[in-house]
This record gives structure tokens, C-alpha cells and sequence, in this order.
């Protein structure tokens, strides 16, 4: 389609799938990384196409983002379409973590689960016109809570109000917004908690009876992104392999 994408966290899981799903339909993609530039660089290598670029930043730091967003529509032209995928998963249960941990845990996962994304959002669609796309990354934590990671349930909760609120306030600009809400899923996030027993417990939670891969997700990513979804916008879509189901 020759649109130009960038994607948050796109080093790795979740958001390597997706740069290589947008990548395959001849989109031009920035692969956002913070820490990680050797895996960010080899996803740039795997990338079908021509025209894709690194976009390095601290999404806890706002002149980060500012000079990451402007350099990555520099570098492709605009921004036609951003998936908000970044995101950090730190342990803190409340009677476990001291307070200083609880503290560390909320600022730090706040500051990058959304304020990072929404400071993220508010720089891209200053090179984004009718007919962009932003997708959210939310999780099915923000619907059946996370009790040992609150503050990533919580901003991931956050998530679908602002990109409702979004939805809102740039469809009339034909500017459309959604959610999708993953459950378990085979990332390094993840791999712990999917590590042993752990696999058999998590994927016995889905009636599939199993757990998704990256490039499941990052399909209904593409999807959520293309044209044909523009009147999906201001919708969550719940991609968890029926473990969590909703009204």
C-alpha cells in the first residue's frame, strides 16, 4: 500500500511481527526501539521492501519522542499510520512490593504505557492526514485486572479511554482509531510466565487451548489499520483466544 507506519517496540514480539506484517504490504515502516538497537537493527534487515528506517527513543521522555516522531516522518515522508505497541510489565504486587517498588512500578509503567503513547500520538498526527490509522496496544489485563502487575492493567485500561477519546476527536479529520486488547501471547514479555508449566496453565485459559503467536496479532493489527476498517474506529478488539469474555 505504500503508507508509512511507525511502530513502537518494534524490536521484538509483538511489534517485530507487526513491522513485518506492514513491511509485506508494501508499507515503509520505522521500527521504534529504546534499549534494544542490535534486535531493532535485525528486524530491519528481515524487512521486505525498501525504505525503512530505525526511530530510537525513551518513551518515558517527551524531547525524546518529539525528536524521534519528527525525524521518523522526515525520514518516510509522513505518518500515515502508528500502532502504539511499546509497553513495560513490571511486578509489584501490593503486599509483596515495598513502597518505594510500588512507587518505581506506577511512574514507570504509567510513563511509558501512556503518557509515552499518548505524547507519542499527539507528535504523529502532526504528520498524519485524512485517512491515517492509530492502533493501541492494550492487553486483556485491562478487563480482568493484573494482581500482580496493577499499574500495567491500569495503563492499559487508560489506553482504551484515550483512544475512544481519540476516535472522537479525529474522526471528523477521517483520522480513525482503535484497540486491540491481546491476551497471553508468545513474546519475550511473556516468556517467563510461559516458561514450564506455566505454557499448559496459560493456554488451558483459552477454549483453543492455546496461546497466539506475534504474527496473530499483528494480522488483526493490519487489519485494524487498513482502509477497509475506518468504521471500526473507536472499537476494542478483544483478541485473547476466548479467555476473557465480555458483554
Amino acid at each position: 500500500m505504500d503508507r508509512s507506519v511507525l511502530v513502537t517496540g518494534a524490536s521484538r514480539g509483538i511489534g517485530a511481527a507487526t513491522a513485518h506484517a506492514f513491511a509485506a504490504a508494501g508499507d515503509r515502516v520505522a521500527i521504534h526501539y529504546g534499549s534494544s538497537k542490535d534486535a531493532a537493527e535485525a528486524v530491519l534487515k528481515e524487512l521486505p521492501g525498501d525504505g525503512h528506517v530505525l526511530a530510537h527513543a525513551d518513551l518515558a521522555d517527551p524531547a525524546a519522542i518529539l525528536e524521534m516522531v519528527d525525524g521518523a516522518a522526515a525520514a518516510l515522508g509522513s505518518i500515515d499510520v502508528l500502532v502504539n505497541n511499546a509497553g513495560i510489565y513490571a511486578s509489584h504486587p501490593i503486599r509483596r512490593a515495598s513502597y518505594d517498588e510500588w512507587q518505581q512500578a506506577w511512574s514507570g509503567t504509567l510513563g511509558v504505557n501512556l503518557v509515552g503513547a499518548a505524547n507519542v500520538t499527539w507528535c504523529a498526527v502532526r504528520h498524519m492526514g485524512r485517512g491515517g490509522r492509530i492502533v493501541n496496544v492494550s492487553s486483556r489485563g485491562a478487563f480482568r485486572g493484573e494482581p500482580n502487575q496493577p499499574a500495567y492493567g491500569a495503563s492499559k485500561a487508560a489506553l482504551v479511554s484515550f483512544s475512544q477519546s481519540l476516535a472522537r476527536s479525529l474522526g471528523p479529520e477521517g483520522i480513525a482509531v482503535t484497540t486491540i486488547a491481546p491476551g497471553w501471547t508468545t513474546t519475550d514479555m511473556a516468556a517467563e510466565a510461559l516458561s514450564g508449566d506455566g505454557y499448559d496453565r496459560r493456554r488451558l485459559e483459552s477454549p483453543l487451548e492455546r496461546v497466539a503467536a506475534p504474527d496473530e496479532v499483528a494480522a488483526a493489527i493490519l487489519y485494524l489499520a487498513s482502509p477497509a476498517a475506518e468504521f471500526a474506529t473507536g472499537t476494542v478488539l478483544d483478541f485473547n483466544g476466548g479467555s476473557h469474555l465480555r458483554m
